[in-house]
């Protein structure tokens, strides 16, 4: 009878056994590894953020770095014009009158290059009188043409020589409508005579110069 119950009491331990092994929890580690792998995730997202602000960021200098140069101002168109120059013949005895073509952007750039005809010719027979007076400024301001001259000593002509240069100066200058007067200063001052014979009016008109 004692060994009936002793084969019970095993039988009854076994199955205790058995339930024990059947409910054991799983490892902890699968645990672990699936946090892992989250995180890993979460950092490969986070770079691809940070990469598309840093593109974001650099595209506005990048846009800026460019830009379309600024086109350089145009320069002003010129015009040409024929105009009649006045010079003398070799004698000195009579005003010769001859055609010279000029460029100019404005009015000053117009008269300085009507001066700059007076100052030079390309015929034996047309003697400029004005070739050796150096023009320092020009200016042309409600209707008045201002010349502020130098003349050296070789550039003294008799009382006709200057009544002809002084003649050939206005009747160039004149023939524009837009001149209605025209004062000639040596070095920056108003004198009474340009070479000392013939009276130099401040300002020239056309009614004063003879014409």
């Amino acid at each position: 009878m004692y060994k009936k119950l002793t084969i019970v009491g095993l039988s009854a331990l076994l199955l205790l056994v058995v339930a024990g092994c059947g409910n054991k929890p799983e490892a902890a580690p699968a645990a672990n590894a699936g946090a892992a792998g989250s995180e890993t995730v979460t950092g490969a997202g986070g770079n691809n953020a940070s990469a598309a602000n840093a593109e974001a960021t650099a595209s506005p200098t990048a846009s800026a770095d460019t830009a379309a140069p600024t086109a350089a101002p145009t320069p002003e168109a010129k015009q040409s014009q024929t105009i009649d120059v006045y010079y003398t013949d070799p004698e000195q005895s009579d005003l010769v009158a001859a055609k010279a073509e000029i460029s100019f952007a404005d009015d000053t750039e117009k008269y300085t290059a009507a001066y700059q005809a007076l100052q030079t010719s390309t015929s034996e027979q047309q003697v400029p009188l004005w070739s050796k007076i150096e023009l320092l400024k020009l200016d042309f301001k409600d209707g008045q043409v201002t010349l502020n001259i130098h003349k050296p000593d070789e550039a003294q002509l008799g009382a006709g020589g200057e009544a002809l240069a002084i003649s050939a100066l206005a009747k160039t200058f004149f023939q524009f409508d837009d001149v209605k007067s025209l004062d000639v200063l040596v070095d920056g001052e108003q004198v009474e005579s340009l070479m000392g014979h013939v009276d130099l009016e401040h300002p020239m008109t056309r009614d004063n110069s003879g014409l």
